[in-house]
């Protein structure tokens, strides 16, 4: 059984938005104590961009601040990606990640790609 199914992605041109959806199994939701996004650049390695925090904590790396905005939705079990004013160096792959106790899950990945 998938436990976090990831949906949105898809191919944009500079300066335009995308949305990303993670829809969190409610066994994990209902614990979780870190929720993020991270990306993957082609030839380079995974980064964290977005986090947050069962408090309600956002952090975001200096790239994104001001552009991406991290969000859940305590009713439907899902965290969400809003991404706007899109750049070229956005591109990549984007991974769900829920965390509690010691445990890590992932989401499968979908493709951002910000091209002209």
């Amino acid at each position: 059984q998938d436990q976090l199914v990831e949906s949105g992605g898809g191919l944009v041109q500079p300066g335009g938005s995308l949305g990303l959806s993670c829809a969190v199994a409610q066994s994990i939701f209902s614990r979780h104590a870190f929720m993020g996004w991270y990306r993957q650049a082609p030839g380079k390695e995974r980064e964290l961009v977005a986090s947050l925090t069962t408090g309600g904590g956002r952090t975001y790396t200096d790239s994104v601040k001001g552009r991406f905005t991290i969000s859940r939705d305590t009713l439907t079990n899902t965290m969400y990606l809003q991404m706007n004013s899109l750049k070229p160096e956005d591109t990549g792959i984007y991974y769900c990640n829920v965390q509690y106790g010691g445990s890590v899950y992932w989401g499968q990945g979908t493709q951002v790609t910000v091209s002209s």
